[in-house]
């Protein structure tokens, strides 16, 4: 491995994770054969007209979520830590974009990140707006901790149809990126997926996928390899500041 012509040791990199990096700690991921949606219909669950239609069971598909995330065998994993360690590593700035909605990266070290689909472990209130820590059950009976109303509380999760959390950021950020790192990822869902191309013709960066096997996406990348993220992140990690140091 080289380091890429556009890439010096203090050069911007973002990241991009999604499901495929949290599957080794125990948590499902979405659209494999055997994923949440290949269980579920995303119209009945992650949208804001089912919360509408039928709050309880959008309530109880996500308690059951947050549950699972609190389970003490779900801890972060080798691909995780790898990305803490970069973060404080890396002489130039690492941000770190996530599309899961776990606490994991934040558990493992990182703090410069991004949820864009917002957070299991936080609710939102539909009257108030008001984003609160939640690590219990909700319910149509649950009170918002700031205005009180109650049939307002929601996950802090962005759903299908609603648009992903700063999105400025992230593309400020991309447009000025010598690295991108796509880890873990579908390459299905937008406007993630377009994220390559934007810092491929924006910024002019190196590209590289890694992932359990290719994305849909994966001629977009200038690079890929492919295996478990608890193997691949942590030697691409390793490389990267080895040739930087």
């Amino acid at each position: 491995m080289a380091l890429p012509v556009t890439l010096t040791p203090d050069s911007p990199i973002v990241i991009l994770t999604g499901a495929g990096i949290s599957k080794e700690s125990g948590l499902d991921t979405f659209r494999d054969a055997d994923g949440i949606w290949s269980k579920v219909s995303i119209e009945e669950v992650a949208t804001p007209e089912a919360f509408a239609r039928d709050p309880g069971k959008v309530q109880g598909f996500y308690n059951v979520r947050r549950q699972s995330l609190l389970n003490p065998t779900v801890q972060p994993n080798a691909a995780h830590a790898a990305l803490a360690h970069l973060e404080t590593a890396w002489p130039g700035d690492v941000l770190l974009v996530t599309q899961n909605i776990d606490d994991l990266h934040e558990r493992a070290g990182s703090t410069n990140m991004i949820h864009m689909h917002g957070e299991m472990l936080k609710a939102l209130c539909n009257h108030c707006d008001a984003v609160s820590p939640w690590r219990g059950d909700l319910s149509d009976a649950t009170p918002c901790p700031d205005c009180g109303a109650t049939g307002g509380m929601r996950p802090d999760v962005v759903w299908f149809g609603e648009m992903p959390y700063e999105m400025e950021r992230i593309f400020a950020a991309l447009a000025r990126c010598a690295l991108f790192i796509s880890i873990g990822t579908s390459g299905n869902v937008y406007p993630a997926a377009g994220f390559v191309q934007e810092a491929r013709q924006v910024a002019g960066a190196h590209t590289v996928e890694l992932n359990l096997e290719p994305s849909s996406g994966v001629t977009a990348f200038a690079e890929a390899r492919h295996g478990p993220a608890t193997e691949v992140v942590p030697a691409y990690v390793k490389e990267l500041l080895a040739l930087a140091g």
